[in-house]
């Protein structure tokens, strides 16, 4: 049967004597690597390796591409110190939520919570569109048939609702399978190029030089460093959602801090090197010469591949980039249906708690709001068919741009919440440090602003061919309005329902009934 838990902060409602019952997910489903696995494959290190290095490459910082990404870390990591400091004390579902609720106040963490709710749900639509295309081109390439891109997609969405339905134990195997697979792809092409002592120009060691992160890639006419950095954060989104599976997970107050700083440093230890070693492998200026051509930037990395291992191996890289949008796209589902059921189960509007705010009776997974997500995924890729979008240049790119841009202003959010909660006030005096919850996540907060502010410097350059759609150009309008929408909702109970209004961002795991 699925738990029911008070949590603390109800007592300072208007009614004390009358605690909130919420059904809360199961506990203790997962552990240190489920986590893991779930937080690094939202960051699909096969699919941003494929997508993004070659974008860097080509029209960013060059053969410097590893060094953005060696800067990307350093910022990344210092936010992560922050977010794991605030994810010690705090336990929730809704994590960034949960987080700038508590930091920076309820109005601001219901804004924060429906514009994240809204990237989540965006991203698994991106991730199917990204999937179907890379299966249509997979067959067609091992048989020469061309299937209809909506045939993958359709069943892509009825496998992330199957295995999200269940225990979320049986999700993170799968996940874990998918991602054991395309790292040790990713691995050995790599480790085949060290061997070999890298390609042409040999192991080109200038290439990871971080102060040669913000020189623009060589030869290349409006070539734009910014670029580059723009792509390399890119490939980490997703990494934050360590903290929402908190409160399924075993000893949360370890375990979560643990996989976020361990997702964050090792993906970018892991992204450094294999981007180094693709350049390497190609040759510094053959791979800035492959990746300005779309139709030819995939060999930058296929390249290496065939000439140390061989054709077969280039064959199993398309294969698990296949299975590596897979696995994203599924992690996104299971973020958007928490954060759904985080929203729901405060129940402040009325049946959201009987509806997408219950666990299932058994396996205390959030079986109706991962439901709800799998409709509104199926509704907006169905509506991209319907307009003749392409599943890549349209429902991806367009998608994970407008996912991109919520994502980033709020985790810059995030980072000052860390920073208030902690230095604002006299409740958390023992807990502070000058480091971890002040400097560090104020710098994580500032690196986040210069990324937003990189991502709409670039924006139609992000967006390709899709530049010129009506929905590009709304896509600033819709991240603000989920953010007005947020607010006002929160600033609606705050005049005429105190009692709600003190609910918002408050539920979680309480800590005296946590198991060691």
């Amino acid at each position: 049967m699925s738990e029911i838990y008070t949590d603390k902060l109800s007592q300072q409602l208007d009614d004390p004597a009358r605690p909130q019952e919420v059904q809360r997910l199961r506990r203790n489903a997962v552990g240190l690597m489920g986590v893991l696995f779930m937080t690094v494959a939202t960051a699909a290190p096969i699919t941003a390796m494929l997508g993004n290095v070659p974008i860097a490459i080509g029209s960013g910082n060059g053969q410097y591409a590893p060094a953005g990404y060696l800067v990307a870390t350093v910022i990344l990591a210092l936010f992560a110190i922050g977010y794991a400091q605030m994810a010690k004390y705090i336990t929730a579902t809704g994590a960034f939520y949960g987080f700038i609720s508590h930091g920076l106040g309820r109005v601001v963490g219901m804004a924060a919570g429906i514009a994240v709710t809204l990237t989540y749900i965006v991203f698994e639509a991106a991730l199917v569109g990204i999937f179907a295309f890379f299966c249509v081109d997979l067959l067609a390439s091992a048989s020469g048939i061309q299937a209809p891109w909506i045939l993958f997609a359709l069943a892509m969405l009825a496998a992330n609702g199957i295995l999200s339905y269940f225990d979320i134990s049986l999700t993170a195997k799968v996940l874990g399978i998918c991602l054991v697979l395309e790292i040790l792809m990713l691995a050995l092409m790599a480790s085949a190029v060290l061997w070999h002592g890298g390609g042409p120009q040999g192991l080109a060691p200038e290439s990871i030089n971080p102060l040669k992160a913000f020189t623009p890639a060589q030869g290349v006419i409006g070539a734009n460093a910014g670029i580059g950095l723009f792509f390399a954060f890119w490939s980490w989104v997703g990494f934050e959602s360590s903290a929402m599976y908190g409160e399924e997970s075993r000893n949360p107050k370890k375990i979560i801090p643990l996989a976020t700083l361990l997702a964050v440093i090792g993906i970018g230890v892991f992204y450094v090197f294999v981007s180094w070693m693709a350049i390497a492998g190609s040759g510094p200026s053959e791979a800035i010469r492959l990746a300005q051509d779309p139709a030819q930037a995939a060999e930058v990395f296929y390249g290496p591949t065939r000439l140390y291992l061989g054709e077969w191996a280039v064959s199993l890289f398309k294969l698990l980039v296949v299975t590596g949008s897979f696995a994203c796209g599924m992690a996104f589902h299971n973020c958007a249906s928490r954060y759904i059921y985080a929203l729901g189960r405060e129940n402040l509007f009325d049946c959201l708690g009987r509806s997408v705010g219950r666990t299932h009776p058994r396996h205390g997974s959030p079986h109706v709001a991962s439901t709800v997500q799998s409709l509104i995924a199926t509704a907006i890729v169905l509506a991209f068919l319907a307009a003749g979008k392409d599943p890549y240049a349209d429902l991806y790119a367009l998608l994970a741009i407008l996912g991109t841009m919520g994502i980033l202003i709020v985790q810059a959010l995030c980072a000052f919440a860390v920073v208030c909660y902690f230095h604002l006030g006299t409740r958390h005096v023992a807990q502070r440090h000058w480091f971890k919850t002040f400097l560090a996540p104020l710098l994580g907060g500032l690196g986040m602003l210069y990324v937003v502010y990189l991502l709409f410097a670039n924006l139609s350059f992000a967006a390709g061919s899709a530049a010129q759609s009506l929905l590009f150009k709304l896509i600033p309008w819709i991240v603000a309005a989920s953010f007005a929408l947020g607010a006002a909702i929160a600033l609606y109970f705050r005049h005429f329902d105190r009692r709600k209004y003190h609910i918002i961002g408050s539920i979680v795991m309480d800590d005296e009934r946590q198991e060691p």
